[in-house]
């Protein structure tokens, strides 16, 4: 037994350490390798030691814009092991390999009755934090998962599962979020435009639904990948303008359904512009508030419907589990880039101003007792 603020707590053979190192956002664009407390958990609550944490756009998108107050630690996407656990755990323990999500609504509220659970304000509360204002905190080398994210929110990996496989439980869900408001139907025709790492998960999750795909982007060797996957006819927009080969492709109407998995509003109108008539555009990835232009006779006279969905849905947790740990899409085969803890500005940087033959970027502050425990588990 050791302590952890004022409750005892169960911890593995390797024990906790006072302090950690983690990747403290101080300001706009300033992130800092910074020691840090480990964080103290109380009952029902766990800590975790981070193995790998994907870095996601909202995350670049709070640290360019300042739209968050600093200090924090931010980082969302996260896989590790339990390295304590508080009085009151239930079947938790040390050792145990596991996937946290850091929202877990209600279910009870307005906005959980209606489905539309990341409105719901005990979902926007988040649920992980390894110090300052709860933001995440996957990018530091240990988390405190609170009680209500262990008891709804936390998943266990299988032992043939790898940890860099696991941390696309959340991602994948909030894709999975996304192909449910297209309500798509079999033989559909959808473009994604956008071939990142979530722009090529949309489309398999749409191929999977039943469309037939095309996929854009500018970089060649994105769509190299997404040709790996089977996902279909592609388009690279640095060469043709996309409008007509989606033409072209569609007997002259437009694709039944448009996804846009690219940030920032620059693409809204010629989205809008790929639909048929009576289509529908899916809005993936524009996260910030702000003007956006857009064609309002689209919408009247062509009749094509605006789609919105953020975040994720607890109704399709137990989904995304599945298609993640089942390996239905081989999700480590997007991962570009790893940067140990101490290389995350590196790592950021490059996140936030990619490459061609950048895609999934992944922050790994157990990469070095990972290559003593292969498996990820330190027992």
């Amino acid at each position: 037994m050791a302590i952890a603020g004022q409750y005892a707590v169960e911890t593995d053979p390797h024990l906790v350490p006072a302090t950690m190192q983690a990747a403290v956002y101080r300001g706009v664009n300033d992130i800092r390798l910074e020691t840090v407390p480990v964080p103290a958990i109380g009952p029902g609550e766990m800590l975790v030691r981070v193995h790998s944490c994907g870095v996601c756009g909202t995350d670049l998108k709070k640290i360019s814009t300042g739209s968050h107050s600093a200090p924090r630690i931010f980082g969302h996407e996260t896989s590790g092991v339990v390295a304590a656990v508080g009085e009151e755990i239930g079947d938790y323990r040390p050792g145990d390999r596991v996937v946290v999500f850091h929202h877990i609504p209600c279910r009870e509220c307005f906005y959980c009755r209606n489905k539309t659970f990341a409105q719901c304000a005990t979902y926007k509360k988040v649920g992980c934090t390894s110090g300052f204002e709860p933001s995440g905190g996957g990018f530091a080398e240990y988390v405190r998962v609170m009680d209500w994210i262990v008891e709804h929110g936390t998943v266990r990996i299988p032992g043939n599962v790898s940890f860099e496989q696991a941390c696309f439980v959340e991602p994948v869900n909030t894709c999975m979020k996304g192909i449910e408001a297209l309500d798509l139907r079999p033989g559909e025709i959808v473009l994604t435009i956008g071939q990142g790492p979530i722009g090529i998960i949309l489309s398999m999750l749409a191929k999977r639904a039943g469309a037939t795909l095309i996929t854009s982007d500018l970089y060649a060797e994105r769509l190299r990948i997404a040709k790996s996957f089977d996902i279909g006819h592609t388009i690279e927009v640095s060469r043709v303008n996309l409008l007509e080969p989606v033409r072209e492709l569609t007997e002259g109407r437009g694709a039944d359904a448009v996804i846009l998995a690219v940030g920032g509003n620059s693409l809204i109108r010629t989205a809008m512009d790929a639909a048929r008539p009576g289509g529908r555009v899916l809005l993936f990835a524009q996260t910030q508030h702000g003007e956006a232009v857009i064609d309002p006779a689209a919408v009247c006279v062509d009749e094509k419907t605006l789609v919105g969905s953020y975040s994720a849905s607890v109704d399709l947790q137990e989904e995304s589990v599945r298609f993640v740990m089942n390996r239905e899409m081989d999700l480590e085969r997007l991962v570009s880039h790893r940067f140990p803890l101490s290389e995350s500005s590196q790592a950021l940087h490059l996140a936030a101003h990619p490459q061609p033959s950048s895609m999934k970027i992944l922050i790994q502050p157990g990469s070095t007792w990972a290559r003593q425990y292969p498996e990820g588990n330190p027992q």
